[in-house]
């Protein structure tokens, strides 16, 4: 199947997305510090595992936020950040994501990033499911069936790239995705995983997620490019 791809043009999620096309991975954007052996061994709770050495070196990871800034962020983008990833931010935050104190414009736009591959593959792939309803017949018309649609899930917050993870549940232990238009698989069965798979090595493998999400797990399952699960479990 030939599919039409839409392109970062900002920042670190340009460099990110320009290594994934081209079969590059993400040491490929990193110094050469973050590009070394790292060991993690990540479980519960997520933070106590990292390797703290790592930390203290500050090419992988960054001091973490106070509680103060994580309350400003999720009020400002309208979110409610899950308590696992309140734990990671509150210990330390990944030097390669998105700082929620000053990174507004690239995070405002990774918010609609989801919601505009979509509408990419709408206009350009046929992207339509039945439950959808008849396809309508102008643009707009169809852009404001997916703004609701899309609207109706789960908040998607971006953690680095187009990596995301669940607002829902507001649980520990929801799935992290990979969202490129509708190409959009799993990335890590939970965040640690997620981690461990982002910044470890060896790289473990992905963990296959226990939690169903509403909507973006459907598209994991019907995804038009790599196939349905576990075919899309097992790409990066």
């Amino acid at each position: 199947m030939s599919v039409r791809r839409r392109t970062f043009t900002f920042g670190l999620g340009a460099a990110l997305a320009s290594c994934a096309q081209t079969g590059g991975t993400g040491n490929d954007v990193r110094d050469a510090a973050a590009a070394a052996s790292i060991s993690l061994a990540v479980s519960e709770p997520i933070v106590s595992d990292l390797a703290a050495e790592h930390q203290a070196e500050g090419s992988v990871w960054a001091e973490g936020y106070t509680q103060s800034e994580l309350d400003v962020a999720q009020e400002t983008y309208g979110l409610l950040f899950p308590p696992d990833l309140v734990a990671l931010l509150r210990d330390r935050r990944p030097v390669q994501a998105y700082d929620w104190r000053t990174d507004g414009d690239e995070i405002r736009q990774m918010l609609r990033w989801p919601l505009e591959g979509l509408l990419f593959d709408v206009e350009n792939n046929a992207l339509w499911w039945p439950e959808w309803g008849d396809r309508p017949g102008t643009p707009e018309a169809r852009s404001e069936v997916l703004a609701q649609i899309v609207g109706d899930a789960p908040k998607l917050i971006p953690l680095i790239s187009h990596r995301y993870l669940p607002a829902e549940p507001h649980e520990a232990g929801n799935p992290v995705f990979s969202v490129y238009q509708s190409d959009v698989i799993y990335y890590g069965g939970d965040l640690a995983n997620y981690l461990a798979r982002e910044f470890g090595d060896p790289r473990p493998p992905l963990s296959r997620p226990t939690r169903h999400i509403r909507f973006w797990s459907d598209l994991v399952e019907r995804n038009p490019v790599h196939g349905p699960s576990p075919t899309a479990l097992g790409r990066d």
